[in-house]
């Protein structure tokens, strides 16, 4: 009785009918692909834990992709659930996700890791030219719901196109709704988080930082928007930190005329020559902590003071309590003390400014994303993952993380070497053994000449090689 009623409760979650499946990967189909190939509208596509090399496409399905994440709120699943699109069949679709067949709010995508992709070459819609946008996720004429996912170290590089867009996300010409995801270390020619072109939708309760854009169409590290969509845009109580842009802007950027309602979020230390959190002339911004300042009721310019981990705020935050006073936008209350914010809200039930405020708030991930200059922090992770080094490209100065797994022996000898374009090896960072946990390390390239240069992580069981760009 149980096992039915537990059944019941999921299929009233994500809105199915008696008629849909759960089809399970890998038990039942190999790859998340053929198991989408094989739903019908109303499934769910259910994947166990592993890394799953693929570059998927939901080809109209209306259809729940999702890791066990949803069975138990077990973050794990999240961290271990791994879309890598690093191995595309085709390289000009080398997107990790793409819904572009008009699939509605119905179809969500929840629950994993999104890394290694590359974007899709893509002709853009309203005439401009030839882009690679979409590195984790590319959507189009599409309005799913992405959720509780790491869209990390993914990238869209220039090459025979007019320039590139979305390492996070690129999302167009349709109404998406981006919730309690982290988007991290994705680069890109400009929006090198989210892109949204001729994009409405609801964008709440996302921590993103360190992705690095280049130079092309004001940047917008974090946001790119460009002109509306007959729906509004909704960018509310997220956490917008430490972005990164070689000029414009590094946080949040909108092309003139372009609207979007900017509410209760944090946009801090997002660095450029300029330094300019957020540009648009038409953009309403409100109850946000915005570095330098921004003018709008209820804004303030205050050190948000996060703890060591996930961006969260500390109790003696400004953020706390300072958002929307509205009670539409109320934190949600502790059951055992109704009077105050349930964790990981702070204060009292009034907003708090940033990704963990708002009717949505919620711990999104327990992965560390604070994290110091070669040592190891938070959780030990399960698998080895290199990340994208940011900023992307750089001068002289950029970052690499990445994570070593539990060993038998309790430790890996690690390798983690520079190579310039001819495969002569440059730099050694690390040769030595290396105990579980997450690592970052500084690279210093100020004895090398500009241009392309490779990075590679070793161990006996690993090896991965990513890019890495320096402009002098």
């Amino acid at each position: 009785m149980k096992r039915l009623l537990l059944i019941f409760l999921i299929m009233s979650a994500f809105g199915l009918n008696a008629n849909a499946f759960i089809r399970n990967v890998p038990s039942q189909y190999l790859t998340i692909q053929s198991a989408i190939n094989a739903s019908s509208n109303g499934d769910t596509v259910l994947v166990q834990p592993g890394t799953y090399s693929e570059n998927i496409n939901f080809r109209g399905k209306k259809i729940v992709l999702t890791s066990r994440y949803y069975q138990s709120n077990d973050y794990s699943f999240i961290q271990t659930t791994i879309i890598n699109g690093s191995s595309p069949v085709y390289p000009d679709s080398a997107s990790c996700v793409i819904i572009n067949n008009h699939e509605d709010s119905t179809t969500v995508l929840q629950g994993f890791t999104i890394t290694g992709g590359g974007g899709t070459i893509w002709a853009d819609e309203h005439g401009a030219g030839l882009y690679r946008e979409g590195g984790g996720v590319l959507v189009a004429y599409s309005n799913p719901v992405i959720q509780h996912n790491i869209i990390t170290g993914n990238h869209c590089e220039l090459g025979g196109v007019t320039s590139t867009g979305g390492g996070g996300l690129r999302i167009g010409d349709c109404f998406c709704r981006l919730y309690n995801n982290i988007i991290s270390n994705n680069t890109a020619r400009y929006g090198a988080g989210v892109v949204l072109n001729y994009a409405g939708g609801e964008y709440k309760n996302n921590v993103i930082f360190k992705n690095s854009g280049s130079l092309d169409y004001g940047a917008g590290s974090a946001f790119w928007i460009n002109s509306n969509y007959s729906r509004p845009r909704t960018i509310e109580n997220n956490t917008i930190v430490s972005n990164s842009a070689i000029s414009g802007t590094p946080g949040i950027m909108g092309f003139s005329g372009t609207q979007g309602i900017i509410r209760n979020n944090i946009v801090w230390n997002n660095t450029s020559p300029a330094n300019t959190q957020i540009s648009g002339n038409q953009l309403t911004v409100r109850y946000c902590n915005v570095q330098n300042g921004y003018a709008g009721a209820g804004n303030i310019n205050a050190d948000p003071q996060f703890d060591s981990t996930n961006y969260y705020i500390k109790n003696a935050s400004a953020c706390v309590d300072k958002g929307d006073s509205s009670l539409i936008y109320n934190d949600p209350p502790d059951p055992n003390n109704p009077s105050i914010a349930k964790w990981p809200a702070r204060g009292g039930l009034r907003n708090d400014m940033g990704a963990y405020g708002g009717q949505l708030s919620s711990v999104i991930a327990n992965t560390t994303v604070g994290i110091g200059n070669g040592s190891v922090q938070g959780n030990i992770p399960d698998n080895f993952y290199l990340g994208q080094n940011y900023p992307n490209p750089f001068n002289p100065v950029t970052n690499i993380e990445f994570t070593i797994p539990v060993s038998q022996s309790g430790s890996d000898f690690v390798s983690l070497k520079i190579f310039d374009a001819l495969g002569k090896e440059v730099a050694t960072l690390i040769n030595a053994e290396l105990t579980p946990g997450r690592y970052k390390y500084k690279f210093d390239a100020s004895a090398l000449t500009s241009g392309v240069y490779f990075y590679s992580l070793e161990s006996k069981k690993f090896v991965q090689t990513k890019k890495l760009i320096l402009l002098k």
